[in-house]
């Protein structure tokens, strides 16, 4: 029992630093058994501690390994990304640094990066680096200005930032409550472009009615949107119809988006949508007499006309099909027209222009890309409605986990119910920025400026003789051909010409087909200089020559 006690007294002094038995304490003293075990219980409250933050750090490196990013980090990688993408823009404006068409063969990515997915995360200046190597190579340089293919697209810098901050808030704005911020923003830029165009109050969300506008993904989910519409005010206009007796309308012109929307909507293509023939004399654009003729014959066979699709600058040719006609007939016959205004519509931006969507005050919906030109990269499809009630009827949905008071008191827009998708990021942000940071006035300019650069090419087509304007120049479009003296343009020498400007790696251009003739298609954006155009032309007249030269073997 002494020994006992004089390594209790130890204990004491020493703050416990030897070991005790249950069986020496329980022979302690009362106070001396006191100190001993609240000393004891503190040290296993430290211990217990250490254990567990153990255990946490364990598993957080077993199930949540430590991103490439952090705090510490983050702001020196993403100026290092801006870096880079600067650079590259600079290079694509100057030219020859890249082949603007990527030239890998399909597959090439397989040799470059592993089947499966690294076990462990890797360093960030590997994966940066990577870019040059793997991505780079496979690229298309739709930013220079070397592109002329499709519709050219421009996204400004404003724009870069305006997604970066969307990515970084990661906003979901599938209704008002979700982030007010998101859904006003949105009205609100709508309002402000649609202003510019020139669209009638009904379409603006502040006129008080019932219309507005939305930001979809791309035109063809606005079209999609706009059938969806039109098939529930028909449904609504004609009770006893059923969904197979409806019909819609479209020039053979027309975007291969509404051929698409029939197939994902169950719409019989071959029975029940019409492609109106065009003309080259009308410059391919949708006869309204022709229309109507079709549509008289759907009626006689008890059909009901309930949609049309117009054109403001078709994909091929840039045609304009004239509003004010076939809103019209479409309101005779109580159809819904939707108006694809998706690369032309921009241009009603400029005064000198606006005559393109001439007779929108006839039109249930129009939708135009700002991401093809309006300097905002994709993807950013202004869609606007005149009254928003089928469109509401035909998508609103709202389980009870969605539900609040805001939306239940119909006092706020809740835009899932614009929309084929549920969640929606943030895109206003990125076209909020271009248009507070170029104004009217820099819009204007920036398609004025692809306008004259598309004039000055088609000029220098003109005074070619090996070369001829297959319709007129529409907007910064230009749609030219080959010509053999003995033999005209025929298919064989353009494919030829395409074929041979593409692969000097120069220039990229594509070709399109009308009633049966191909011709190809220069696309100017805005960003182009006349030493650009210089350039291009350089390049396509030599190749012509060329082959004009050895046109007997072709």
């Amino acid at each position: 029992r002494e020994r006992e006690r004089q390594r209790a007294r130890v204990v004491r002094e020493r703050g416990l630093t030897v070991a005790l038995s249950p069986l020496s304490i329980s022979e302690m003293l009362p106070t001396q058994r006191d100190v001993v075990l609240v000393a004891g219980g503190a040290l296993f409250g430290v211990a217990a501690s250490l254990a567990c933050m153990a255990i946490k750090r364990r598993w957080r490196s077993a199930s949540a390994p430590a991103p490439g990013l952090t705090d510490d980090n983050f702001v020196q990688a993403g100026t290092d990304m801006l870096y880079w993408l600067r650079d590259y823009r600079i290079k694509c404006a100057k030219g020859g640094y890249f082949p603007v068409r990527s030239q890998v063969s399909p597959g090439y990515l397989e040799a470059l990066v592993p089947a499966e997915a690294p076990v462990d995360g890797e360093p960030w200046q590997d994966i940066v680096a990577d870019v040059d190597r793997v991505i780079v190579p496979g690229l298309t340089h739709w930013q220079s200005n070397d592109f002329y293919a499709y519709f050219k697209p421009h996204s400004s810098y404003p724009s870069v930032l305006g997604e970066l901050l969307s990515a970084g808030l990661n906003v979901m704005g599938f209704s008002w409550i979700s982030s007010p911020a998101c859904t006003e923003l949105e009205t609100r830029v709508c309002d402000w472009v649609g202003r510019l165009l020139g669209l009638p109050d009904a379409f603006l969300a502040s006129s008080g009615g019932l219309g507005g506008g939305v930001i979809q993904g791309s035109a063809g989910e606005s079209v999609i949107v706009a059938i969806l519409a039109a098939r529930t005010k028909a449904l609504y206009l004609n009770p006893d119809a059923v969904a197979t007796d409806l019909v819609l309308y479209s020039s053979d012109q027309a975007h291969s988006i509404v051929e698409n929307a029939c197939m994902i909507l169950g719409i019989d293509r071959e029975q029940r949508y019409r492609q109106i023939p065009t003309r080259k004399a009308d410059n391919f654009t949708l006869d309204p007499e022709l229309l109507e003729q079709t549509i008289e014959v759907d009626r006689e066979l008890g059909l009901i006309p309930f949609f049309v699709c117009a054109t403001v600058g078709t994909t091929s040719t840039g045609a304009c099909d004239p509003l004010e006609p076939i809103g019209q007939v479409c309101a005779e016959h109580q159809a819904w027209l939707h108006v694809d205004a998706a690369w032309g519509g921009a241009f009603a931006i400029c005064p000198e222009h606006r005559h393109i969507i001439a007779g929108i005050h006839g039109v249930d919906s129009i939708c135009t890309n700002a991401h093809k030109q309006l300097l905002t990269n994709f993807d950013c499809c202004l869609f606007w409605v005149r009254d928003r009630t089928f469109l509401l009827e035909a998508l609103s949905l709202t389980p009870e986990y969605l539900r609040n008071a805001a939306s239940d008191a119909a006092t706020v827009i809740d835009y899932k119910d614009w929309q084929i998708p549920l969640g929606r990021r943030f895109r206003s942000l990125k076209l909020w920025f271009v248009l507070r940071s170029y104004g009217q006035s820099g819009l204007r300019q920036y398609l004025r400026n692809g306008v004259d650069r598309a004039n000055q090419f088609a000029a220098r087509v003109q005074d070619s003789p090996n070369f001829r304007l297959f319709v007129p120049p529409a907007m910064s479009l230009v749609c030219f051909q080959l010509v053999d003296s003995k033999r005209g343009a025929t298919e064989v020498l353009n494919k030829a010409l395409l074929d041979r400007v593409n692969a000097t790696g120069h220039l990229f251009l594509i070709h399109s087909k009308a009633k049966g003739e191909m011709f190809l298609r220069l696309a100017c954006g805005g960003t182009e200089d006349v030493a650009d155009l210089d350039n291009a032309w350089a390049i396509i007249e030599q190749q012509g020559r060329t082959i004009l030269a050895a046109a007997d073997t072709f």
